[in-house]
């Protein structure tokens, strides 16, 4: 099944979490498809930070605010009078979760709720995601990846939330939108990489940082297994499972966006790829730090996204990573990232 960036063009498009690593990537990839975007979040999430780096807001309207306030959230919403709903305001960090636990259920499960009914009294949504995480299911540690209609039930208070905002999003579609005048869908996405992410506790952040310091990579756990995919693989996604669901509501359901079996590393073999492509010389030592409880084994079954839109990925992780460098090294030679940007998305996309 083809599908088109320029399906965009002209379309209203809201976005949560809009100055955050995905959303950031996710609003380029829409402005440049001629889409008219309206984002609502907070102040970027981390300094320094891609939304500010490569001047989005430019690109859009923006509008910072908290999820959890629903008033100046509708506020927003309906100004923007928006077909297309994408939600990806939340707190990310396994760790922070753990460190402030209610605050990331507000944001998540809360944050959940007001944006859904901010759909609900809308007329002009016709198309709602939510994108959520692959530790959205109850971990067993099995060897296979796990699949759409497995339990739900995320460990750790961050994991548990986006459980809870599957939920959420589940109800309202049964008891809101039964009548097809919005198709709704979740994504869960396996762990994302991409030049511009400056979070703490990420593992490829933490090796941008230790090349710019020329000091060895720090891996707390190099023996964990995560679906690492490049940013663009579950925004692609994205986009085409709003885009097709908008077109035909039968497309709307509850999806896995992750990398092919090959891809599903061991973080020590990922950092491997990571020296590989940085060169000079660059080293990694293993050094668990105590931290709380997280999965060491997890991947996904895409083979429902596979059967339905004939999606695949595009990016192996040794292509994913060599990204990763040539966006990284651009910025800290101080060259135009939003080029470089540029150039990663039509390349992407043109495959």
């Amino acid at each position: 099944m083809s599908f088109d960036l320029s399906f965009y063009q002209g379309k209203k498009v809201f976005v949560t979490g809009h100055t955050g690593f995905k959303g950031s990537w996710l609003c380029k990839i829409l402005a440049n498809a001629g889409a008219v975007v309206t984002g609502y979040s907070l102040d970027p999430p981390t300094d320094p930070s891609l939304f500010e780096i490569a001047g989005i807001a430019n690109d859009i309207t923006s509008v910072i605010g908290d999820i959890r306030d629903y008033e100046r959230l509708k506020k927003a919403f309906d100004a923007s009078q928006p077909e297309i709903v994408l939600h990806l305001a939340a707190q990310p960090i396994v760790r922070d979760s753990y460190k402030n636990p209610a605050y990331t259920y507000e944001t998540n499960v809360m944050g959940t709720v007001n944006i859904l009914e901010c759909v609900r009294s809308s007329c002009c949504v016709r198309s709602f995601l939510n994108v959520t995480t692959d530790k959205v299911y109850l971990n067993k540690e099995w060897e296979w990846g796990y699949r759409e209609n497995e339990e739900l039930d995320g460990f750790d208070p961050y994991s548990n939330s986006k459980s809870c905002s599957e939920l959420v999003t589940h109800s309202y579609k049964n008891s809101f939108f039964t009548e097809g005048k919005v198709a709704v869908s979740t994504a869960r996405a396996g762990n994302v990489i991409g030049g511009g992410d400056f979070a703490n506790d990420r593992i490829i952040p933490d090796c941008i940082r230790a090349a710019e310091k020329q000091e060895p990579i720090i891996v707390r756990n190099p023996f964990s297994t995560r679906p690492y995919q490049h940013v663009l693989e579950p925004l692609y996604a994205y986009l085409m499972i709003a885009a097709k669901q908008y077109e035909d509501i039968r497309y709307a359901g509850y999806y896995n966006v992750g990398p092919d079996d090959r891809d599903c590393f061991e973080t020590g073999a990922l950092v491997d790829l990571f020296v590989k492509h940085w060169g000079n010389d660059m080293k990694w030592i293993d050094r668990y730090d105590g931290g709380p409880h997280e999965a060491n084994f997890l991947k996904l079954d895409c083979s429902k996204l596979k059967r339905i839109f004939g999606w695949q990925p595009k990016w192996d992780l040794d292509q994913a990573i060599l990204k990763v460098v040539e966006w990284s090294k651009c910025w800290l030679q101080g060259g135009d990232v939003r080029a470089c940007m540029d150039q990663q998305i039509n390349e992407f996309f043109s495959i």
